[in-house]
């Protein structure tokens, strides 16, 4: 799927930015529309706060994503159950839809080497500024060293993007994009930017054959629990929680 969101990169440090991204560039702060800007705290996705709140960042040390890393429940959670961890097991993973890396750094946190490919331009650019600010903290270092980063539209290039991580792709992950409902929580401010930026992913169904080619012995399907599957094959099991679930797709067993 190409890249659906018109964003401006502001701020003359950043013009080389978006010359590497092929992104429109202006020197002062836009006045609509979405902008990737510099901040004090990194890289940024902003737009109109009364339709989009906060700007939105990735952030690997603090925040949402370290109370995870400390209390979120370990192998315990759904997303590890889904991709294999278990006794003397940490799969090697391909997150294909990486979006702001939260499920990626949760995984690699647990051991895992994960490759984060991400299609659209300036998310992949705020996974990349999130990667170098993390991995000179000390207390995530380690983990974001298990991390490698592709910017690549894995329904037409999976096996490109791979091509090059020295891992065997062991179990990709997939969260796309659902269609919007209007009740759902995608009406949430970061998840209305976020989806004015990248879209659906209308087309999931070559999404999910791409991972089946590549990956060796599963595919994790992450949907919202009562969305219907990806049209393509029959998921072979489901593990639900209280608003989502996975759809795992076997080729093989995983074993230490």
């Amino acid at each position: 799927m190409s890249e659906v969101g018109l964003i401006t990169v502001v701020g003359e440090p950043l013009r080389a930015l978006a010359e590497r991204y092929g992104l429109p560039w202006q020197a002062t702060p836009a006045t609509e529309g979405l902008a990737l800007q510099a901040s004090e705290a990194g890289l940024e996705i902003a737009g109109d706060p009364r339709r989009h709140g906060h700007p939105v960042r990735v952030d690997f040390v603090s925040g949402a994503v370290a109370h995870r890393r400390r209390f979120g429940g370990g192998r315990g959670q759904l997303v590890a159950r889904a991709c294999g961890f278990g006794k003397g097991v940490v799969p090697q993973i391909v997150d294909a839809t990486a979006g702001l890396g939260r499920d990626a750094f949760v995984l690699a946190s647990l051991g895992a080497e994960v490759l984060m490919v991400e299609r659209v331009a300036a998310i992949h650019a705020l996974l990349e500024d999130a990667l170098q600010r993390a991995a000179v903290d000390p207390e995530v270092a380690d983990i974001v060293a298990r991390l490698a980063l592709c910017h690549a539209d894995s329904a037409a290039a999976l096996g490109s993007a791979i091509a090059e991580w020295p891992h065997q792709p062991q179990v990709v992950h997939l969260d796309p994009m659902f269609p919007h409902r209007e009740k759902s929580a995608l009406v949430k401010k970061e998840m209305r930017l976020f989806r004015e930026l990248a879209g659906d992913d209308d087309d999931a169904p070559r999404l999910l054959e791409a991972a089946l080619d590549v990956a060796t012995h599963r595919v994790v399907v992450k949907r919202p629990r009562k969305a219907p599957p990806i049209d393509g094959p029959a998921p072979q099991h489901v593990l639900e929680g209280k608003t989502s679930r996975y759809d795992l797709y076997v080729h093989r067993s995983l074993k230490p």
